[in-house]
Order: C-alpha cells, then structure tokens, then sequence
C-alpha cells in the first residue's frame, strides 16, 4: 500500500511549486491590455494609415479615373516589366540559392567563410551604391561596357540592366532561407537514398528538395516582394526612360513628382496589392510549417 500511495503527495506537492511560478508570470490586467493597445496604435499609425490612404488618393477621381490612370501607356508598360523583372531575377536566385546553399551546408572548403560574407553583401551596401557599381562595370565608360556595345549588347539603361541589378540586391534572401534548414536536416537521409542507389539528382529531388520546400517558398515569396518594390538600384541603371526602362516603382516616384497624384496613387495601388498578398502568402506558408 505505501508503495502505491507513497507518489501522490510528491506529486501535489511539485504541483504545488509550480503554481506559484504561472502565477508570477501573469501580468495584471490593465498591462496586458496596455502593450496590447499600443501595438495596435502604432500598426494602425504606421501601416493602416498609410494602407488606407493609398486607396483613398488612388480613387479620388472616382473608379473611372482609377482605371483610366492605370490604362495609361507609360503605366501598363511599367506593370509590365516590373512584371517581367521580378520572375526572371527571382528564377536566377532560387538556381543560385539553392547552389550555395547546398555547397556551404554539406561541405568544406577555402573560402567558404568568404563566400557567407559574399553572400550577406547586398544586404549591407545600400541599393544605390549597388546600381553605381554596375554602372561603372557595365556602362560605356568601362572596357566591358565598351566590348558589350561593340558585339551589340545593352546592358545599362536596358531591361537586362535591370535583371541584374534586382537579382544582386534580393539575392541573399533564398540562399539565407534554405542554408539552416540544410544545417538542421542533416545528411542521414541523403546518405541513406546513396547507399540504395539513388544517383545524385535522384536525391536531390525526391529527398533533398521536399526537405525545403516550404522554406523555399518562403524565400521566393520575399525575394519576388523586395524585387518588385526595389527602387535604388534600378533607379541608377534605368536611365528612368518612360515607357522603357521605367519599372512600376520608378512610375510612381515619377508621377508623383509631375503633381498627377491619382495617377501616382493608382499605381502605387498595385505595389499596395503585390505586398498584402505576399503577407498572405507569408501567413498561410507559416502556419503549414507549424503544422508540419
């Protein structure tokens, strides 16, 4: 009898020690409903605010006006290349993400503690120094700017121009993605596929790639955002030539400076659009993953 009774009054008596710590843990009342309120101020201030006037200015001259301003030529072409921007550079990161990704995680090299550096330099150097870069490398000024314009090929103030200074900019954001989760799957079950016979691009796309998928959705999530809203680099190596080079952010910063605020607000609208969807998106990815 004692040794089935003998538990129990350790048992409430550990239940008893860590009542006291939730309790201490708990804040009061008028706390909770204190940080609570201050963070819905300053999200309503600094994002809902904003959000909301976005529209309001966008359909000021009514949903005709709205539409009329986002046919415009200038404007369609703008939506059009940023359209056209973004997935070419977004489709370049994820094949470089996943390259350097791969290779920093399952091997040792010289250099590699470069390459990680290499690899967090956008993020660390402002867009605009970026886009002088390329201008300086690439532009008619330079012998290989020279030699790309003798053999007929533009790359500064072109759309290839473009590509390039995007992907450089959103490049980190795949490869930093997918590089701790490589780092927490390990190679037990690659090594394991290898030792069944599997060659190497058997493995990598029936274990390795179902492994990431969702942190590489996460990634081309972000990086098609931060392509579609990149400013400072494309700035410096459009040449901002209207109906040209002009890319959807350049148009707004442009109309707005003409004084055509429903024009520039409409087509700020979309980039508006592009960034709650991509928040949804972001959501929706997260909440698979936990449940995963």
């Amino acid at each position: 009898m004692s040794n089935e009774t003998g538990p129990a009054p350790t048992t409430t008596a550990t239940m008893e020690s860590f009542q006291p710590r939730s309790q201490a843990r708990e804040d009061p009342a008028w706390v909770r409903w204190l940080l609570v309120g201050t963070t819905y101020l300053v999200i309503g201030v600094l994002v809902a605010v904003p959000l909301v006037h976005v529209f309001q200015q966008a359909f000021s001259a009514g949903i005709a006006g709205y539409f009329r301003n986002l046919c415009d030529r200038d404007t369609l072409h703008a939506i059009f290349l940023t359209l056209m921007v973004s997935p070419v550079a977004v489709a370049m990161n994820v094949v470089f993400g996943l390259a350097a990704a791969w290779a920093i995680a399952r091997f040792q090299f010289p250099g590699r503690t470069v390459l990680i550096s290499l690899i967090d330099l956008p993020m660390s150097i402002s867009p605009v120094v970026a886009g002088l870069v390329f201008m300086l490398v690439l532009g008619l000024q330079s012998p290989v700017g020279q030699w790309l314009r003798d053999h007929g090929w533009q790359i500064i103030f072109a759309p290839p121009g473009l590509v390039l200074a995007t992907a450089f900019i959103t490049f980190p954001l795949v490869a930093r993605e997918l590089l701790p989760l490589l780092e927490a799957e390990g190679v037990d079950e690659e090594m394991a596929a290898l030792s069944l016979g599997a060659s190497g691009w058997q493995m990598f796309w029936r274990v390795t790639l179902p492994n990431l998928r969702w942190g590489l959705l996460y990634g081309i999530i972000l990086c098609n955002a931060r392509a579609m809203g990149e400013f400072g680099a494309v700035h410096v190596v459009s040449g901002r030539i209207s109906g040209q080079t002009d890319t959807l952010p350049l148009r707004v910063e442009k109309l707005f400076q003409e004084y055509d605020n429903p024009g520039a607000f409409a087509a700020a609208s979309v980039l508006t659009l592009v960034a709650i969807l991509t928040l949804i998106g972001k959501s929706v990815l997260e909440r698979k993953v936990h449940k995963g």
